[in-house]
């Protein structure tokens, strides 16, 4: 077999095969032997039909037959021959074939890309650290949404107030103010001060007990129509949250001996978990500034699978309605392709470092999570049984073994960022 390579870009190649007839011709015998079984002639039995006569009638099918099955085959022995992983189907053209002679023709595929990286030296790569800066405010959110979690539902026959629910009927009424058959919505939950019971609803909604009805005007589409509705109030409930005491907090925290132990342990929980967001936005800076310098091409077929894959995604867990596959696709792409970059990028880095995992790194791992969650051994040690969860997580130790090998060739200047400035901008957000 008679082999030609040539590579047309970093990632796109073209083979050249040609078989001489003493390399294809037992292949050939036996797809004439195949056809034969399938072929009917009076005066002769499946599969017994001569040579001859089905070489007379039925040479062109046959040659068919034979080039169709072939292809595949010789273009795997070619790739296994040169080496060659294609990431794509091979486009198959210039087919040449003459019996008793030669078959010939030409694969187009796409391969991975060879990535050139460069010379990385100290301060090469830039990047920003945030280092957030907590305050008392962010204690008592946090530690209001752990009361609200403990929180009691009481009812309540006085009257609503603000951030009270409300389990109403409500009935759509037309302009004369009668009610509209077949808009009514039957036992909703609403609460008072949440859009759209702010506002004026919330001053109709204020004192209102059960078996009260009031007027309100809500929203009927995107737009932003409105429609008037009568609210029939079923039950006022309130949520009653448990006092900061003692108690409640033995409760959730054990360890803690009183409220000012239980403080500084949230805000050690809050400040934990604000170095893990400035981590990860680190790690992405990180891995863009490599991104950036080296700006790698990668192969059209890869960067479609990958976002194929990923709209597949998007639109399978997507629960609020049935999503445009197109839009999806225009907003992930430049996702796909940065994260196709990283992946080139990334296997090239564990080539040239040989950033291999150990065995004893892994287990080590696992045992680290066991002796921090010692309620939860068995739970860890069936969840890494699984082939899927240990490969995951050793890509995840390389992952980090790979940025820490970047973090030493990066200049880093740290950005502070108050807490409080984060909570005005998500105030202002419309």
């Amino acid at each position: 077999m008679d082999i030609k390579l040539k590579e047309l870009n970093t990632f796109a190649r073209e083979l050249v095969i040609n078989l001489v007839w003493s390399e294809i011709e037992q292949d050939f015998e036996e797809a004439i032997k195949t056809f034969s079984k399938k072929i009917k002639l009076p005066g002769f039995r499946p599969g017994k039909v001569p040579r001859k006569v089905l070489m007379g009638q039925f040479k062109p099918s046959i040659e068919a037959d034979f080039i169709d099955k072939s292809v595949n085959k010789y273009y795997s022995k070619a790739l296994e021959e040169e080496k060659i992983i294609p990431v794509n189907m091979g486009s198959i053209s210039d087919v040449h074939f003459l019996h008793g002679e030669n078959f010939k023709f030409k694969v187009s595929f796409e391969v991975e890309p060879k990535i050139n990286l460069p010379k990385l030296k100290k301060n090469t790569l830039k990047v920003e650290k945030t280092k957030y800066v907590t305050d008392e405010q962010d204690i008592d959110m946090a530690i209001d949404e752990v009361r609200n979690g403990h929180a009691e539902v009481k009812t309540i026959e006085d009257g609503a107030k603000i951030e009270d629910f409300i389990i109403c009927d409500l009935q759509e009424l037309d302009d004369t103010g009668l009610p509209i058959i077949g808009k009514k919505l039957e036992t909703r939950y609403i609460k008072i001060g949440q859009i759209p019971f702010d506002g004026p609803n919330q001053k109709n909604l204020e004192g209102a007990k059960p078996q009260d009805k009031v007027r309100v005007s809500v929203p009927t589409d995107e737009k932003g129509t409105l429609g008037i509705y009568e609210l029939l109030v079923k039950n006022v409930e309130r949520q009653v949250l448990p006092e900061l005491n003692e108690g409640f907090i033995k409760k959730v925290d054990p360890k803690a001996k009183n409220v000012s132990e239980y403080r500084n342990n949230v805000q050690k929980q809050l400040e934990k978990a604000y170095n893990q967001r400035a981590n990860e936005a680190f790690d992405q800076q990180l891995t863009d500034a490599l991104i950036d310098k080296i700006n790698p091409e990668f192969p059209p077929s890869m960067a479609e699978s990958y976002l194929n894959h990923m709209v597949d995604d998007v639109t399978k867990n997507n629960q609020q309605g049935q999503l445009d596959k197109d839009k999806v696709k225009e907003a992930y792409k430049p996702v796909a392709e940065r994260n196709l970059k990283w992946y080139l990028i990334r296997n090239e880095l564990i080539k040239d470092q040989s950033f291999d995992l150990s065995k004893d790194a892994l287990l080590n791992e696992i045992q680290r999570r066991k002796d921090e969650s010692p309620n939860q051994i068995k739970e860890i040690d069936k969840f890494f049984k699984k082939p899927s969860n240990r490969s995951k997580l050793e890509d995840d130790l390389v992952e980090k073994n790979i940025l820490a090998y970047l973090t030493s060739f990066a200049k880093i200047k740290e950005v502070k960022v108050k807490t409080k400035d984060l909570r005005k901008q998500s105030k202002n957000k419309p």
